[in-house]
């Protein structure tokens, strides 16, 4: 059965850090690209981050240079370090394979000034 199951939100203070973890039964995430996603408060889905079967790894904009997307293979858990929070990082994030909705209860992250 497939689980996705993401933790380590919290609420910080802007330019603070975090990280976030998936953690993943029922496929390798080895075997697939991978992403995380968010959803501010009444606003739609964007993709924060992406990581391919050879490592490549592809960033919105607006969180370049901040946060990195990483995987390990062996605990079969996807990551995703947030640093230098911004106001507009508040939203609840979700892990999924590319191509797919995300379908985990997702982790809050709240930053404030």
């Amino acid at each position: 059965q497939v689980q996705l199951v993401e933790s380590g939100g919290g609420s910080v203070q802007a330019g603070g850090s975090l990280r976030l973890s998936c953690a993943v039964q029922g496929f390798a995430i080895s075997s697939y690209a991978m992403k995380w996603v968010r959803q501010a408060p009444g606003k739609e889905f964007e993709r924060v981050a992406g990581i391919y079967s050879n490592d490549y790894t592809e960033y919105l904009d607006a969180v370049k240079g901040r946060f990195t997307i990483s995987r390990d293979n062996a605990k079969n858990i996807l990551y995703l370090q947030l640093n230098s929070l911004k106001i507009e990082d508040t939203a609840m994030y979700y892990c999924a394979k590319v191509g797919d909705a995300p379908r985990g209860q997702g982790t809050m992250v709240t930053v404030s000034s």
